[in-house]
């Protein structure tokens, strides 16, 4: 009995109904060829000859209906023919790239008198400005720069800092809590830094924590979200008398050497004894004029807050507190850039407005 074959396109029962076939294809691929005029017009050219469901595809899975002796060089047949189309298509995509630049070279013109457009060269912010001054200072005095998550857990931010949930500082720090997690907050200050520090890794410790911080205030003197850098310093010799003469160093260099300083007694949270830093007002020369719409007539501007570490935020971090001790300090970036620049209000620094930010 005769072997049976599956039955073929009409024409393909040998090498030469192959032949016819393909001859065909390219005559009517060559008519459509010579009228294609886009890259489209191309690209449907090719999907139908050469696309799954082409032409010259359909032949070669016809291939089965042949002959095995004959298949591979049917095979070869077809192949050529599709590297013949391609080639073919590849040369009119050529073409065609090579007249529309000869058309763009023939029509447009570039007019060499007029001025070039400027370029606009980018500057950094003020509040990058102030925030690179100021940990290029401390980082010459030899502190290291350390970060932290903005999303903290309760015991980061406040608890570990000695502020248990029912301490009455947690109603100043005006904290914005994560939806359906009371257990994590913004973090108001980057102190959260300092315990992470801490628990990372044994005295001596001397760091500075730049970040920006949260807090539910919104007027022209405070800000949603705000820049803060806090310092620390804890071992075994360091004293109130390092902390002053750190601070008073670094706002010498950062506000001119003739600036006033005044320390004065103050409370925080996680700081005994603790201190406020005030200069003398940077618009009435320390004066205290009543119409000095900086200073409000007083003659000094806080810009810092400081103390010596509480013992029982050491207790805290398993330091012991009978042999360690340190000071910390912290700043808001944005009230130092207002003070440097005279800037009046927070909410400037926020706004994108050109005009404002071109003047640095």
């Amino acid at each position: 009995m005769p072997e049976r074959r599956d039955s073929a396109p009409d024409g393909l029962q040998d090498l030469e109904g192959l032949h016819g076939s393909i001859a065909s294809l390219l005559e009517e691929f060559g008519a459509r060829l010579d009228r294609a005029s886009t890259e489209d017009d191309l690209r449907q050219l090719q999907i139908s000859l050469m696309g799954k469901k082409g032409s010259l595809t359909a032949l070669l899975r016809s291939m089965g209906s042949l002959p095995p002796e004959v298949r591979p060089q049917a095979g070869k047949l077809v192949n050529e023919a599709k590297q013949a189309a391609q080639s073919s298509i590849e040369s009119r995509r050529a073409e065609m790239a090579r007249r529309d630049l000869e058309r763009r070279l023939a029509t447009e013109r570039i007019d060499v008198t007029l001025p070039p457009r400027g370029v606009r060269a980018g500057r950094l912010h003020p509040l990058t400005r102030v925030l690179d001054e100021v940990v290029h200072i401390f980082t010459c005095l030899g502190f290291d720069i350390a970060e932290g998550p903005e999303i903290e857990t309760d015991w980061y931010n406040f608890e570990a800092l000695g502020i248990p949930p029912d301490h009455p500082a947690r109603q100043e720090q005006a904290t914005i809590f994560i939806d359906g997690r009371p257990d994590l907050v913004l973090r108001t200050h980057t102190s959260p830094v300092q315990i992470r520090r801490f628990l990372g890794e044994p005295p001596p410790v001397k760091i500075i924590a730049p970040g920006f911080v949260y807090r539910h205030d919104d007027d022209p003197t405070h800000s949603p979200m705000f820049l803060q850098v806090e310092g620390l310093m804890v071992d075994e010799r360091t004293s109130f008398a390092d902390l002053k003469g750190i601070l008073e160093l670094f706002i010498r260099e950062f506000f001119g050497p003739g600036i006033r300083i005044r320390f004065r007694a103050s409370y925080f949270q996680f700081t005994e004894p603790s201190g406020e830093v005030d200069v003398a007002c940077v618009e009435c020369g320390g004066e205290g004029r009543a119409d000095c719409r900086v200073c409000k007539g007083t003659g000094w501007l806080e810009i810092l807050g400081c103390g010596q570490v509480d013992p029982v935020v050491l207790e805290n971090v398993k330091y012991d507190p009978e042999r360690m001790q340190g000071f910390a300090f912290g700043m808001g970036i944005d009230r130092m850039a207002m003070l440097k620049y005279g800037i009046d209000s927070i909410q400037l620094f926020y706004r994108n407005d050109m005009r404002f930010l071109e003047q640095f």
